[in-house]
């Protein structure tokens, strides 16, 4: 026996070896994404992202599953991850996948198809806000120790302040009072980003354009609970929903960047090169190449990394994104950030893929330029060039550059009201300029009330054009009351707390007793034309005429076979009167109308006497 021992002991310690390598060979799977797919797509493709370690591209199994086949199996410049190509058949029913990868097993849920995107029309009145400076609704995510930026601070401009979406949710009655038809929020997905230092000041990411994790809202927000429990309770009173994408970056400090699945994963350089920012390279028939792939695969800055959207697995994660959002969420829209700097022809693939899907969603993008040749250009239009953009919509960067040009200058041939005239005399360019969403400001401007001097009467004309020229409207929070500044010294100035949405607020402006007198004239004012817009046919459904300025007053009518609409504004200093025979091809012998505004009657519209920058909204009886 006492010979025998040292052998069992031996075999032993053999036999434990054995099994830890074995065990330490199985696959180690750290995430699957998609996190889940649906049954009923259009399109039966899917290709999940697999990331983890000692994974091995022939010891991937998926169990028999009716409907769904396993095509292939890629493998990339990292061994980390693995790519899987799957064909699930329209005839697929609900349920759970069960795969192996090399001795581990996991499940992926497949779930019902379920979105009905309503998308937007000219009915619509957007509304958009920052989730961290809207409303606090719950303290008790305001930071988190675990996170790379675990800081909150209220009196700090540039960090976190505790907003998120049950604040959203708390205040959509608000919304709804007020007119709101869509709610647009700068983007939820996670920002688990380290402080950065922009301009000599360190920074938090809660504008929230640097995503992390593509499949998880930040939980400092809410998390994915919190979101879709906005959707629904925003689709009950019969608000939409629209999503601010982000295809062309993200945060440095994304997962997948830790370990890329390949170099050419990002836009890679020999040094850092930033984009030029100049869009006119991308349709410019003298451009330099140099120039045209600057602007397009320069990074938007050193802390937001480029996407390669040439390599298939980055273009096949983006897209694939983006539907599981709309399902996910139950979006009705798509607000596309930095559209210009992306890969054009990456953004029609992944466009079509959201219209095959959803063919009632409605697109529109961020290309912050100043021509309409240019901002047609990546936008559905009907010039004859050779790459053919189908973005729907465009945010309508002309004609808000064109509406200052209009309040703040006096009128000239080609100043003044002139200048917004001009601009939308060229909207042959586009397929459709009704699908485009006009704007006064936004997160990344000056505040509309302080751009024209605090001016109510220009405030008032501003708004009027907003909610009556072609296109659909977006509002910017706080602007319905009188919210004001300029981006000096830095853009957190126009992008302060609404005041009311933390409990600890000295004032609640939420509510009509925390206003001003002057607030709830702006509020009202606002409220009535959002409102009346709703049910106005040709506001939603009318033509639009414009009529040549003169002498510093703008006429054009909204119009349809049920309804003309007549918007008159005097933008001199001085009182106009006006001559309205001018307009009979368009008010066909009308005599009489019904002034908007003013809730009052016009018994004869032949001749029309409108106060120093004033403005008329009339319906033509």
């Amino acid at each position: 026996m006492k010979n025998k021992l040292p052998n069992l002991y031996y075999l032993g310690i053999i036999l434990v070896f054995c099994v830890f390598t074995s065990q330490a060979q199985k696959a180690d799977i750290a995430r699957v994404n998609p996190t889940n797919w649906f049954v009923g797509m259009k399109n039966p493709n899917l290709q999940l992202m697999i990331y983890g370690k000692n994974l091995k591209a022939n010891n991937v199994i998926l169990k028999p599953y009716v409907g769904v086949k396993l095509k292939k199996v890629h493998t990339v410049e990292n061994p980390n991850y693995l790519f899987v190509d799957l064909e699930i058949s329209k005839s697929t029913k609900p349920g759970n996948l069960k795969f192996t990868c090399n001795g581990t097993t996991f499940d992926f849920q497949l779930k019902s198809k379920s979105a009905n995107p309503k998308g937007l029309n000219q009915a619509d009145f957007i509304y958009l806000l920052m989730p961290d400076r809207f409303a606090n609704g719950d303290p008790s995510n305001d930071k988190f120790a675990d996170m790379a930026d675990p800081n909150h601070d209220r009196k700090n401009p540039f960090l976190r302040h505790g907003g998120d979406l049950k604040g959203v949710t708390e205040h959509l009655d608000y919304l709804k009072e007020l007119g709101v038809t869509a709610i647009w929020m700068t983007p939820v997905i996670e920002n688990n980003q380290f402080l950065t230092d922009e301009g000599g000041v360190m920074r938090s990411a809660y504008h929230g354009y640097g995503f992390t994790d593509h499949y998880n809202v930040d939980k400092r927000l809410g998390g994915n609970e919190a979101y879709k429990k906005l959707s629904d309770e925003a689709h009950k009173k019969g608000i939409k929903m629209v999503q601010d994408a982000v295809y062309n970056h993200v945060g440095i400090n994304h997962w997948f960047l830790k370990d890329m699945p390949s170099k050419d994963w990002l836009n890679q350089w020999d040094k850092y090169t930033n984009t030029t920012y100049k869009d006119q390279p991308l349709f410019d028939i003298h451009a330099s190449p140099k120039d045209t792939k600057e602007v397009r695969n320069g990074w938007f800055t050193s802390f937001l990394p480029d996407l390669n959207q040439n390599n298939p697995f980055v273009a096949n994660f983006l897209i694939q994104h983006a539907l599981w959002s709309v399902e996910t969420f139950d979006l009705d829209a798509w607000r596309i950030d930095t559209y210009i700097y992306n890969d054009l022809y990456f953004m029609n693939k992944c466009n079509q893929a959201l219209l095959t899907e959803y063919p009632k969603i409605h697109i529109f993008g961020e290309s912050a330029v100043n021509t309409v040749i240019s901002q047609a250009y990546f936008t559905k239009n009907n010039l004859a060039i050779p790459f053919k953009s189908n973005l729907p919509g465009a945010l309508d960067f002309v004609v808000e550059e064109a509406m200052f040009d209009a309040l703040n200058h006096d009128f000239g041939w080609n100043d003044g009201v002139s200048r917004l005239y001009s601009v939308l005399a060229q909207d042959l360019a586009y397929a459709d300029a009704t699908k485009n969403v006009n704007f006064l400001e936004n997160h990344d401007h000056h505040r509309f009330f302080s751009v024209i001097g605090e001016d109510f009467n220009k405030y008032k004309m501003g708004i009027t054009w907003l909610m009556t020229l072609r296109g659909i409207p977006h509002f910017y929070y706080g602007t319905e009351i009188l919210m004001k500044n300029f981006k000096d010294p830095s853009d957190a100035e126009v992008r302060r707390d609404f005041p009311g949405g933390w409990k600890e607020d000295a004032v609640n402006k939420f509510d009509k007793a925390g206003r001003t007198e002057q607030e709830n004239v702006a509020f009202d004012f606002v409220k009535k034309l959002a409102n009346y817009r709703k049910n106005s046919d040709a506001i939603e459904n009318g033509k639009f005429m414009q009529f040549v300025p003169q002498d510093g007053v703008y006429v054009y009518f909204r119009y349809t076979h049920k309804q003309r609409v007549m918007v008159v504004s005097n933008t001199n200093k001085t009182d106009k009167t006006l001559d309205t025979s001018r307009f009979e091809e368009v008010l066909k012998g009308s005599k009489s109308a019904t002034n908007v505004l003013l809730d009052t009657k016009i018994d004869d519209i032949s001749t029309l006497n409108i106060p120093a920058k004033g403005v008329m909204i009339l319906e033509i009886n």
